[in-house]
């Protein structure tokens, strides 16, 4: 049964106020639409933790820096309700632009730190868009529980630090990226990859396993970072935004993995921009 789509705050506030009442847990999956099977993951994580689920679809404007970016970003509403009926979640909120920003919204959720590197870098104003619209639609779903990929790593750890520094109260869950069979992390972006560029794309995460596999036999990490790069560009990867070792909790810089850490890249594709992390 296709889960019912609200538009309005003030229906979705009417449901979330009576499972509150009835002590109901209430996960939240917050996507852009263009689901595939790493969201439909998340949504099936939620429905095993929480009484209620509602996923929310909302291409955030604020969180793109390039307007051509979003413009092109898939939007598949109906298609993305049929996906999410097998599921049996209790709503979809796809609130109406003024719903999200109403008339005069003057209010920026900035994270510092967490965001000075990598995506926050090469994608101006990008985090402080995903921390305001994420804080709305914590506070508009009431949510106890929220379910992100680890595939945006980063992202998942703004998140993490805006609920605990605002004491929004939920539980912010990170899970495991899913991968096409061959390797590819999936991404909504995916869509736009031409046929011969799809065939190119996993390179990408192989590289990647590549230097974790070397970095783990003890070999240093900037000749192997080096060498991936080349192939990569080589293969018509057209611009290595970052290839780098981080910290897993405060996302700092490392030479090699001496302690809890993630290759983290991104990387540019007959026009697509890819990102992966994989722990190391």
């Amino acid at each position: 049964m296709t889960p019912p789509i609200l538009r309005k705050l003030a229906d979705l506030r009417v449901k979330t106020a009576k499972w509150h009442k009835s002590g109901e847990t209430i996960g939240v999956v917050p996507t852009m639409g263009a689901l595939h099977d790493g969201h439909l993951s998340l949504v099936a994580a939620a429905k095993k933790t929480c009484d209620r689920v509602v996923t929310t679809i909302f291409v955030n404007p604020k969180q793109f820096n390039n307007p051509d970016d979003l413009k092109n970003y898939p939007r598949t509403e109906e298609d993305d309700a049929r996906k999410l009926a097998r599921f049996g979640i209790d709503a979809v909120y796809v609130p109406d632009p003024d719903q999200v920003y109403p008339e005069r919204f003057s209010t920026t959720v900035s994270v510092a730190g967490l965001t000075d590197v990598m995506d926050g870098v090469f994608r101006p104003g990008h985090f402080d868009g995903v921390a305001t619209v994420v804080t709305k639609l914590f506070l508009q779903t009431a949510a106890t529980d929220a379910f992100f990929g680890e595939k945006d790593f980063q992202q998942l750890q703004v998140v993490r630090r805006l609920a605990k520094d605002l004491d929004i109260p939920i539980t912010v869950h990170g899970c495991p990226t899913i991968r096409e069979i061959d390797g590819l992390a999936m991404s909504s972006r995916n869509l736009l990859l031409s046929d011969r560029a799809r065939v190119k794309a996993p390179l990408l995460f192989e590289e990647m396993e590549g230097i974790a596999e070397g970095v783990g036999q003890g070999e240093a990490f900037e000749p192997l970072q080096q060498a991936a790069i080349r192939r990569l560009e080589n293969a018509g990867f057209n611009k290595i935004e970052y290839l780098e070792i981080r910290a897993n909790d405060d996302l700092s810089l490392l030479d090699a993995p001496s302690r809890s850490s993630r290759l983290f890249a991104s990387a540019f594709l007959a026009g697509v921009r890819l990102i992966d992390n994989i722990a190391i």
